[in-house]
């Protein structure tokens, strides 16, 4: 500080003997400078405690060097290693990362579109809420750089990446279908989620293709896809006939599937010996669980640095085409759907 103030570049100028603009190319192109003269001029930088003004430079170049996601659910572990891609992309480009939650809210989702629009960000990333909300065809429409994460919007305005959800239903029925069970409960919800549908549907497809009656998939909606919720499912499973009652479970999110085995094990259910559990995302948790959890594991890291990847050629390529990227989905088995008397 110099008598209370912070430093300015014609401190550092005076400091190093050096012109106003001798100090912008050293911080700006410091390949045109002498050694020398840069040599001075850094270190007059150190001497003064000057750290420039990036806010500054980057509202007169009209964008910053910051790029934005805007996730889903801040409660969910998913979105912070999706976010985790993203950064390590951010990175590699030498930019910084702004992350913010819309906690499933469509009005908070828009209030930090808007802010992120002030902001002057680089490009936006998002797991929206809706994908078709009307909010995201502004962002299209200004030209904004814009990936949608873990999701599919169904028009070709932006680009995508997400995981074969309809793929990843079947191959989790699928598998418990080979373990034997003939009655499973579908866990998940909102059924307004796209992912929850298609995750249905294909739970839904492959058990019709193997034969199996329609009223043996029993379909337990949810409020969310928080561990809570998977408790209260598994309440609600307890509570059927037992004729009715299902011997496994395909819970739309590793949550959910967390949620059911905690109450099933307080229950006194054995798993998977009376209860096998599926989830999907394959979160760390998952195999860390009191059973380890078999689940539906995405690519997450992998959606998000392909999802960063996009949105900067969008931002840097005049020659940029949207692409819709799907990754393929792949089943994890662990103890809460194989006993050790069995194997897959």
């Amino acid at each position: 500080m110099l008598n209370g103030r912070t430093p300015s570049v014609k401190d550092v100028a005076a400091a190093a003997g050096v012109s106003l603009g001798t100090v912008s190319n050293v911080m700006n192109r410091p390949e045109v400078v002498s050694a020398r003269t840069r040599e001075r001029v850094e270190r007059a930088m150190t001497e003064l405690g000057f750290v420039r003004n990036e806010s500054a430079r980057q509202l007169r170049a009209g964008t910053s060097r910051t790029l934005a996601y805007v996730m889903l659910d801040g409660t969910n572990p998913f979105f912070h290693d999706v976010a985790q891609g993203i950064e390590m992309a951010a990175e590699d480009a030498d930019l910084s990362l702004f992350i913010c939650n819309s906690n499933s809210r469509s009005s908070r989702e828009e209030l930090h579109l808007d802010r992120l629009l002030q902001q002057r960000v680089q490009g936006i990333l998002i797991t929206p809420v809706d994908p078709a909300a009307p909010h995201l065809d502004e962002l299209t429409r200004r030209g904004v750089p814009l990936v949608v994460v873990d999701r599919v919007r169904g028009v070709d305005n932006c680009c995508s990446v997400a995981v074969d959800d309809i793929l990843g239903g079947r191959i989790a029925v699928e598998h418990l279908a080979e373990q034997g069970h003939e009655r499973v409960a579908f866990i998940g919800g909102p059924d307004s989620l796209g992912q929850v549908g298609e995750r249905l549907q294909g739970a839904r497809e492959i058990w019709s293709s193997l034969g199996r009656s329609p009223d043996d998939l029993i379909y337990l909606p949810t409020d969310a896809m928080t561990v809570a919720d998977g408790r209260s499912a598994g309440e609600r499973l307890a509570g059927l006939p037992a004729r009715r009652r299902p011997t496994a479970a395909f819970c739309a999110n590793d949550l959910l599937a967390l949620g059911l085995l905690q109450q099933s094990i307080g229950a006194g259910l054995r798993v998977p010996d009376d209860l096998a559990i599926v989830g999907f995302d394959d979160i760390e948790f998952a195999a860390a669980a009191a059973v380890p959890l078999t689940s539906v594991r995405q690519p997450r890291q992998e959606l998000g640095r392909a999802a960063a990847q996009l949105v900067l050629d969008e931002a840097t390529n005049p020659e940029h085409k949207h692409r819709q990227l799907q990754f393929t989905p792949e089943l994890v088995a662990r103890a809460s759907t194989v006993s050790r008397s069995r194997t897959v």
